[in-house]
């Protein structure tokens, strides 16, 4: 049996959650899964202002605060902190712990390869439109293959204390381990469905011990301390889900249960780099207080193709907020609203998008939210999109000046005008897994 905990739940994640899995308790693996679709963007974009970045510039610091415990306790590390960067992320922890030894796998970054691509016939047609990836090309900010387990697999059989990849799975940060440690091969589909989905459980970290629950949330001990998950697996594929005895949060079904339908579509074809698992084949049973087995999973071939994560350049948002008191706060920002709208058309300005939103009475649950006649304090918040990003720019003028010259009572303004951003949108799409080629190098 091994134990793998997993500490990061994306790039943002509490600080103290690995440092305390590593010191609270026994662990044979530390998992850290800092990306998500639109990470990749950001860390595209530092890379091209700045070869050296591109990486979770929160992991080389970590890997220099718990390297003595890691060496001691003989804990590997496996993380996606590489972004589009793997390399620069492992001279930053080689630099700040040089008595780690650091496996780097790459080969999911396809940004400099886009044009070679389509120029052999690969279309990457948007998994949801249909349309190909040349409408966009000019936009394109970053593109990279989710990869799965096995290459992490081989940077482990390296024997490094920690293994830097790019943009692997989610699952596969779990998987990895367990592929070393039990040596399951290609064809082992049930094993590494199970796997798949313990890594699909821990993926979020203390979504499943309690966080974000709505399983009488209420009652959840301890969340200041709240611990995160740890997978207790074992070779014929059961595993165990817990935390650190003495931590706060809870595990039970129900936590587990919420957690596996997190981003879950076809239930019965999960579809990974490993394999195809079959959620609707898991057993699910208490083993005692924070503890819940897992068994019975029913796994298939993996697809033939695999998934790309691209993001791109989609125009320019704006969004802008003031609050208004009581009494008449609603009829207030109704007010400023139909005020703004009406000097933006008088300003001949029109957007692709223009929403107003009513914090406090039904932005979160819109029109099923209970009637609320007369709150004391509204919210009002208004975005706006489009290409033009000087038509953008002109809507951040219009809100703060209601200060003034609009319905009484207006505050929350000390920000003065909005920002205008970029809007990053997100294109799937899928490419035959023989033109992405996977390599392992050490950093002793």
């Amino acid at each position: 049996m091994i134990r793998i905990g997993n500490g990061q739940g994306f790039w943002g994640d509490w600080l103290e959650a690995p440092v305390r899995l590593v010191e609270q308790g026994p662990l044979d693996y530390l998992i850290l899964d800092y990306l998500a679709e639109v990470t990749m963007s950001v860390l595209q974009k530092q890379k091209q202002a700045d070869p050296t970045r591109g990486y979770a510039s929160d992991f080389p610091p970590l890997m220099a605060r718990l390297a003595p415990k890691l060496k001691a306790n003989k804990i590997k590390v496996v993380a996606n902190a590489g972004g589009v960067n793997p390399r620069g992320c492992a001279e930053a922890v080689r630099k700040l712990a040089p008595e780690l030894k650091i496996a780097v796998v790459t080969g999911d970054d396809l940004y400099d390869g886009i044009d070679d691509l389509m120029a052999r016939g690969h279309e990457m047609r948007d998994m949801d439109t249909g349309a190909p990836l040349a409408t966009v090309r000019d936009r394109i900010q970053s593109a990279n293959a989710y990869i799965g387990a096995f290459p992490l697999a081989e940077a482990l059989a390296t024997g490094a204390d920690v293994v830097i990849a790019g943009r692997s799975t989610d699952t596969a940060l779990a998987l990895a381990p367990m592929v070393h440690e039990f040596g399951w091969g290609p064809a082992d589909y049930s094993l590494l469905a199970s796997g798949t989905i313990a890594g699909h459980i821990v993926e979020c970290g203390a979504q499943c011990t309690g966080g974000n629950s709505q399983c009488d949330w209420q009652t959840i001990p301890d969340m200041a301390n709240i611990g995160y998950p740890i997978i207790e697996a074992e070779a014929d594929g059961t595993f165990v889900i817990t935390k650190h005895e003495g931590t706060g949060g809870r595990v039970t079904v129900d936590t587990v249960k919420e957690q596996l339908l997190y981003e879950l579509g076809d239930p019965k074809r999960y579809l990974t780099p490993d394999c195809t698992a079959d959620f609707t084949s898991i057993q699910l049973a208490s083993d005692g207080e924070n503890r819940v087995r897992v068994h019975g999973i029913v796994g298939s071939e993996r697809p033939p193709t695999l998934k790309l994560s691209i993001s791109f350049s989609d125009g320019w948002k704006s969004i802008g907020t003031l609050v208004y008191s009581a009494p008449d706060a609603l009829a207030k920002a109704r007010a400023a609203d139909l005020i703004v709208r009406a000097r933006l058309a008088n300003l001949g300005l029109h957007f692709e998008e223009i929403r107003t939103e009513y914090f406090g009475v039904n932005a979160c649950n819109g029109p099923v939210a209970p009637p609320s006649a007369n709150p004391p304090e509204v919210q009002l918040r208004i975005g706006v999109r489009d290409a033009d990003r000087k038509a953008v720019d002109r809507f951040t003028r219009e809100l703060i000046p209601l200060v003034l010259n609009g319905p009484p009572g207006a505050t929350g303004f000390g920000d003065g005008r909005p920002a205008v951003r970029e809007i990053v949108a997100y294109w799937s799409a899928l490419l035959p897994r023989e033109e992405v080629t996977t390599s392992v190098e050490v950093f002793e």
